[in-house]
């Protein structure tokens, strides 16, 4: 029988636990991963994180928002790929560490005792003397020198010949196993601080983000997280005097509610200003409630100055309005009557009204107390150009339009105007509606001129007294020609002049459309200039003589103005008359227990990478050997690294050695 062993014994492939070990461990795995959490960490510092899906959209258009939302690229260090990049790290350092740890740190209390002679006369930086000292005498010296040059000995009695070995930069090892703790260490608090909880809980449908607008007492149970959550970042807006328990996250196209197990009131917002209107600084006075408190806990806190509470921190983030109480003027746009109704509304608040038998909802949104703008002038950077308040019309269909409007008239090319804008979605720029102020500085002129417009009677008084004389007319009956003069204008106030050429369009052969609309357009003028006339009439205003250049030029404002109605969207203009000012507080509240990781790793990882960098392990050996002449004396040094700065200095250690031994 042939006890020999056999191929197959002799060439056992390696066990699958062991090559899952070996890649684990190995150090491309682990470069590949720190690249792909580099390449991550440039997009989430390129790409401004946790913002509102809108705002994606409009920078990004609808095919690559879709796109990058698929890849979690709006908030990258909470996406389910970094977190497993994450992970798949930490279990490749704690692989490594597992593998190599254990005998690197017994290699720091391994003075390599057992090498022998042929090795060490081997190593490049090796030097051998034949001596006639003693053994002793040349031990002595040994253990003399390397001391001195920062090696700590051992000594080893061996058969015939003695070896003493030398080590420095034992840390080196140490360094590495530090370095490889601080990466896990700060993985970790990343998977801590990045919402891997919270993805788990949403892969097993225990949470899910709320997408509608709703106060937070009806938000439902599965989009509020409790008290228990481990790490979480998100905002509250507090107007001042009032108090909240929860906050809001951002989490993909919605959020979600974060209860806290405090309350936190902002007892008074207080906010400066440079000349401009340009905020300079603010600050809130905060208030802690806390059951488990004595008294409540009384603060201050401004931008980079947060209260640290029981492991969260409060930051002052940002302002915005509390709640300010408006008092509108809601000047009709339709109909004959041009007396404004006075309304009361708060930011924040819905108002239902009945405009011209329609059912409207006025849904206030913001305040601001101060809008900067450029300025014209070259010794000012900007200007402010005074309160606007921004508001929602909603019609009985639920369609909406959204406004700006300005309570300060704004100049424009020497003459003023009260500022409306209005857009159809955030996704686009505000188009603004100019009206024309009158020499008292308010609208009255313009209203009364836009709702002699909408009296049939008065227009057909003023067209009777027209005069068309040598005008090819469309009908050579005067009433018939009255009656299309007033629809006429009624068309211009509905539509616009766009309605007018409609009109022409629909109604004149091709042939004559061009001929017809410059008539209509020269009627119209006439009309409408013959209307502001009286209305300046019934003013008070003498114009016997004509219009001044500046009346002409309100009447042109005016009328541009009338024209362009028709696209604004609201039976009504609101003028915002007065206001009492309400301020909010912009807090952003934050609680991360895993920077309690990252900080000791951060401190692990310098410590590990100086003691791997600038105390690189070196060794030693001297052997000492008794021959019949007196001794043979062998100095051998070894570095993992730096070795020809590690050559440099042992050449000089064994010049100090031929110096002494060979006087």
């Amino acid at each position: 029988m042939n006890n020999h062993p056999t191929t197959q014994a002799l060439f056992t492939p390696p066990r699958k636990s062991a090559l899952l070990l070996k890649f684990l461990g190995s150090m491309n795995l682990a470069i590949t991963l720190l690249v792909a959490l580099s390449i991550a960490a440039i997009i989430g510092t390129v790409l401004q994180q946790n913002q509102p899906y809108t705002d994606y959209v409009i920078k990004f258009g609808p095919f690559w928002f879709e796109i990058f939302q698929q890849l979690g690229l709006y908030d990258v260090y909470s996406s389910g790929w970094f977190l497993f990049i994450l992970f798949f790290l930490v279990v490749s350092t704690s692989t490594c560490i597992y593998r190599n740890a254990p005998n690197m740190l017994r290699e720091m209390r391994e003075y390599r005792q057992n090498i022998t002679l042929q090795t060490i006369e081997n190593y490049s930086n090796s030097y051998s003397w034949q001596l006639n000292h003693s053994a002793d005498e040349v031990l002595h010296v040994v253990k003399k020198l390397f001391p001195h040059h920062g090696y700590s000995a051992r000594q080893k009695e061996g058969n015939g010949y003695t070896l003493v070995s030398g080590m420095r930069g034992a840390g080196s090892r140490l360094g590495y196993v530090l370095t490889h703790l601080a990466i896990v260490l700060i993985c970790i608090g990343g998977l801590i601080d990045g919402n891997a909880i919270l993805k788990a809980r949403e892969m097993l449908g225990q949470i899910a983000p709320e997408t509608r607008n709703l106060p937070a007492n009806e938000v439902p149970a599965i989009s509020h997280l409790g008290v228990n959550n481990m790490s979480f970042r998100g905002s509250v807006s507090i107007p001042e005097g009032s108090q909240s328990d929860v906050l809001f996250i951002n989490y993909k196209d919605g959020y979600l509610v974060q209860e806290l197990p405090f309350s936190v009131e902002v007892k008074d917002f207080r906010i400066e200003h440079y000349n401009s209107g340009q905020p300079k600084s603010f600050e809130s006075d905060l208030v802690i409630h806390d059951e488990r408190l004595e008294k409540p806990l009384v603060q201050t806190i401004a931008v980079n100055h947060p209260l640290i509470y029981d492991g969260y921190s409060i930051y002052q983030a940002s302002f915005s309005d509390g709640g300010s109480e408006l008092e509108l003027l809601a000047w009709p746009l339709l109909g004959k009557s041009s007396k404004a109704k006075k309304i009361d509304t708060k930011v924040g608040a819905d108002l239902q009204m009945t405009l011209f038998d329609q059912s409207w909802i006025l849904e206030t949104s913001n305040f601001r107390l101060f809008n900067i703008n450029p300025s014209e002038d070259p010794d000012k950077k900007f200007k402010n150009v005074g309160p606007s308040m921004q508001f929602k019309m909603r019609n009985k269909t639920g369609e909406a339009k959204e406004f700006l409007n300005y309570m300060v008239p704004v100049e424009r090319d020497g003459a003023y105007f009260y500022l409306s804008g209005v857009r159809s979605s955030p996704a686009e720029e505000f188009r603004y509606l100019y009206v024309p102020v009158d020499d008292a500085g308010g609208i009255n002129r313009f209203m009364s001129f836009l709702h002699a417009l909408n009296d049939d009677a008065l227009l057909r008084q003023i067209a009777a007294k027209q005069n068309f004389t040598g005008s090819a007319l469309p009908s050579k009956d005067s009433a018939q020609f009255n009656k299309a003069m007033v629809r006429l204008a009624g068309v211009f106030v509905k539509n616009g002049i766009s309605g007018v050429t409609e009109q022409v369009e629909k109604n004149v052969p091709l042939e004559k459309r061009e001929e017809v609309t410059k008539l209509y357009i020269r009627v119209l003028q006439q009309i409408l200039g013959a209307v502001y006339v009286d209305v300046l009439s019934k003013e008070g205003v003498d114009v016997s003589l004509g219009v001044d250049e500046e009346k002409a030029a309100f009447f042109d404002s005016a009328s541009a103005a009338i024209g362009a109605l028709s696209r604004y969207g609201s039976p009504v203009y609101f003028q915002l008359a007065s206001f009492k000012h309400h301020q909010a507080s912009g807090l952003q509240i934050a609680k991360a227990p895993g920077k309690n990781l990252v900080y000791p790793g951060c401190a692990m990882l310098i410590l590990g990478v100086f003691l791997m960098f600038y105390a690189p392990q070196q060794r030693l050996w001297a052997w000492l050997q008794p021959t019949d002449d007196g001794v043979k004396f062998v100095l051998a040094g070894h570095a993992i690294r730096n070795n020809m700065d590690f050559s440099t200095e042992y050449q000089q250690i064994r010049e100090q050695f031929e110096r002494i031994l060979t006087s």
